[in-house]
């Protein structure tokens, strides 16, 4: 019997093993997910062959009575590229696999996890991320670079800030983490221990960077990697830095990847269409400004039962003013719904 197209292009999702290497995201690997609760995975995608086309990895965050999945990365094709039509596909199958296991709720990553496209039903809303691709020149990539950004990192580097790495650096960086989103009046939700949990679970794939200057840190960056990509996980700084301290420690950050043979830096996160003037503007042009490709796509979440997600979006909108897709979803266009 001959498959259609169409019916190759269905895929069915089911848990597989974690088989995970470094050529792909540190956001997959098993001890990343691990360290994030007990209950984790991958689920695949197979085709009408049996070939497994991709995977997906999650986590289970069991809170105030709710069981809530949660996808750490997006989706992550096996072999051959996926087109959209095949990842809807399979997220419309994911989707089906875990209302069968009675979770109350799919619920949006908080901004390491960008699809392409979303499964039918879900509440979505648009959003993106800067990449720049390590794999060219160290010239190119500082040709990338702003002009401004370019004199910031000279001026830096002139008056004597240091760029330091290493795990001893982890205590400080919390602290300035936590003092960064305080100032934006933005809750951390990790505790300490929790933080120095999730980033010590990663091993030699995690590096602590510090811009320092006369003895005092002024920045930081937690950056986990693998060969496939480094993340912008978690930065921070002082309220009156050093001039071009932040700027150069995330130019000497990616020079140190590129380095080490790792193809990518996600910024990690950007809105789309930020108002004029508001901080989300701000946040998108200081990660455009370092050069690399603005990847656009959606985030998106999925009720299971009625009450209990109604329930959780109350009380996310209480304590934050909704999660991503609250607060994106009216930028959707009816070409993307």
């Amino acid at each position: 019997m001959t498959l259609s197209s169409k019916e190759l292009n269905k895929l069915k999702a089911a848990p597989v093993p974690i088989k995970w290497h470094s050529g792909l995201p540190i956001y997959a690997s098993e001890s990343f997910l691990k360290s994030l609760g007990d209950e984790y995975g991958w689920i695949g995608g197979t085709d009408q062959t049996g070939t497994l086309r991709c995977v997906l990895p999650y986590t289970i965050i069991r809170k105030s009575g709710f069981r809530l999945v949660r996808f750490r990365v997006e989706t992550i094709p096996v072999g051959v590229e996926l087109n959209e039509r095949d990842e809807k596909s399979f997220l419309n199958s994911t989707v089906e696999h875990f209302r069968s296991t009675g979770v109350d709720m799919i619920i949006p990553s908080n901004n390491t996890a960008t699809f392409r496209t979303y499964p039918d039903g879900a509440l979505a809303a648009p959003y993106g991320t800067f990449i720049q691709d390590l794999n060219q020149s160290e010239e190119a990539l500082w040709k990338e670079v702003a002009t401004d950004y370019r004199q910031n990192i000279r001026k830096a580097t002139k008056v004597g800030v240091q760029v330091k790495s290493g795990m001893e650096y982890l205590d400080s960086s919390y602290d300035l983490v936590v003092e960064t989103l305080k100032r934006s009046s933005a809750d951390f939700i990790k505790n300490r221990d929790d933080f120095q949990k999730s980033a010590t679970s990663l091993g030699e794939n995690v590096r602590i960077f510090v811009a320092e200057y006369e003895g005092v840190i002024q920045a930081c960056l937690v950056s986990p990697f693998s060969e496939h990509t480094a993340y912008d996980w978690y930065s921070g700084s002082t309220s009156k830095p050093v001039r071009g301290a932040m700027h150069l420690l995330i130019w000497e950050a990616m020079r140190q990847f590129r380095r080490m043979g790792v193809k990518r830096f996600n910024f990690q996160g950007v809105r789309i269409n930020p108002e004029k003037g508001s901080k989300q503007e701000g946040i998108m042009n200081f990660k455009m400004r370092f050069g690399g490709t603005l990847v656009q796509g959606f985030m998106w979440k999925y009720p299971f039962r009625p009450l209990k997600a109604a329930a959780y979006s109350i009380a996310i909108r209480l304590l934050k003013g909704g999660d991503i897709v609250d607060q994106e979803q009216h930028k959707l266009t009816s070409s993307q719904v």
